[in-house]
């Protein structure tokens, strides 16, 4: 099986060839590794390609996470990522996050996080690149705002919206990742079985924690097997389904 990990951060990785070497010998064939901040930028545009292996491709793509915009800089690094646009398969991570404490009550600081997530966009879109969507807490304003946008694709990692607003994404054509977190997350799960195949794309989030465990990208096995229980469908159609998927999103 030919797997591709759609969202991980390698920089953060402990042991990162030896965490390379088990994705390799597990199927993982490519893996898109996501710029959060200057420096995750820096490292995924320079230095990621270091790590690649015989069969195993690393897709750079740049970004600033919603929770770690820095409003002296916004400019700094908008103009850095658009310098370096025709290098990335995507700009991710992007979106809104509304879950921080700092944020939940300062309406200023949300709508810094929106007008920064709408700068990014007009990026992606006038340099026909796709988009890696962040939304914890925001998942409507996420989806409001990338539709506005006339974005045509976008991806939204680790969704745990509603049904609702779900429906408004995939009827626009937009995909959702899947994760390990299935195996607890009633509410990612439910994001996934009501989500068709062909708009699933799979993704570890690497080096992130599941029920205290640190991800790597061979535990994107974790979100097939997940994903082909739910569907009731073998493993091998799952992952031939998704790499498609990713290989088409992100022309790699």
């Amino acid at each position: 099986m030919d797997l591709i990990d759609t969202h991980a951060h390698l920089e953060d990785i402990e042991h990162l060839d030896e965490a390379l070497a088990r994705a390799e010998a597990a199927g993982v064939t490519s893996v898109v590794t996501m710029g959060a901040d200057q420096k995750s930028n820096q490292w995924a545009l320079n230095e990621s390609v270091k790590h690649e292996r015989q069969n195993l491709k690393i897709y750079p793509a740049l970004g600033i996470h919603p929770g770690w915009i820095d409003a002296s800089r916004v400019d700094v690094d908008l103009k850095f990522i658009e310098e370096n646009i025709s290098k990335v398969v995507a700009v991710g991570e992007i979106g809104l996050d509304y879950w921080y404490k700092a944020v939940r009550k300062d309406e200023q600081k949300k709508a810094q996080q929106r007008d920064t997530f709408r700068r990014f966009l007009e990026i992606a879109e006038k340099h026909g690149k796709p988009v890696s969507i962040h939304s914890r807490g925001a998942w409507a304003d996420c989806v409001n705002i990338t539709i506005e946008a006339c974005v045509e694709k976008a991806v939204f990692h680790w969704f745990t919206g509603s049904l609702d607003d779900l429906k408004r994404l995939l009827d626009s054509g937009y995909y959702v990742s899947a994760t390990p977190a299935l195996a607890y997350s009633k509410e990612h799960r439910a994001v996934i079985e009501n989500t068709p195949l062909d708009q699933i794309l799979l993704e570890t989030d690497s080096p992130v924690s599941y029920q205290g465990e640190p991800s790597e990208p061979s535990h994107i096995l974790k979100a097939l097997s997940a994903v082909a229980e739910m569907k009731k469908e073998k493993k091998e159609i799952v992952a031939e389904k998704t790499t498609g998927n990713a290989k088409l999103f992100f022309k790699i």
